[in-house]
């Protein structure tokens, strides 16, 4: 059981690297999505990534309740996460205790049987937002990412395509 971390800004081809990564673990793999389809955009974003995996990947819909799908699942193919900001978003926005859900996220990562990539944005490298909320994500997800980066056996920095680990 390994847990691989691939981080990176907006369109860096972290979620490419990531399944490409994951195809190398096993054949039939899981990806986790935790996006909601709130409006056409992300209705076409949420189809150009189902269009370029094949029909080996098994797709489980799960904005919030990443850690119970993983303990669902016990120990079978690999699983790919994708994204956790946007997971981290959907919490956020209904109030929940995003400590206690991170923390619980990376209890669940030690203490899985699976091997399990995950991937999330850098949000951290850019200007102070300008509004509360959004000082408040960029701030928790920073947080978020430093607790899986420390539990993950392997990370990996993503820019223009190209993956470079760095754990």
């Amino acid at each position: 059981m390994t847990i691989s971390f691939f981080i990176g800004g907006a369109r860096s081809g972290k979620s490419i690297s990531a399944e490409k990564y994951t195809l190398s673990l096993g054949q039939d793999p899981i990806y986790m999505a935790t996006c909601e389809i709130s409006d056409d955009e992300m209705a076409q974003r949420v189809k150009r990534h189902q269009d370029r995996r094949d029909k080996n990947w098994t797709t489980i819909l799960t904005p919030l309740d990443v850690s119970d799908e993983i303990k669902k699942l016990g120990a079978k193919e690999p699983i790919l996460i994708d994204c956790l900001t946007l997971w981290l978003s959907n919490h956020l926005l209904r109030n929940n205790n995003l400590e206690k859900k991170v923390d619980e996220l990376t209890n669940t990562l030690k203490n899985s049987k699976s091997d399990i990539v995950l991937v999330s944005n850098e949000v951290g490298t850019g200007i102070v937002p300008d509004n509360a909320l959004a000082r408040e994500f960029r701030d928790n997800a920073g947080f978020m990412n430093q607790k899986i980066a420390s539990v993950s056996d392997k990370v990996y920095w993503v820019v223009a395509g190209i993956p470079t680990r760095i754990k």
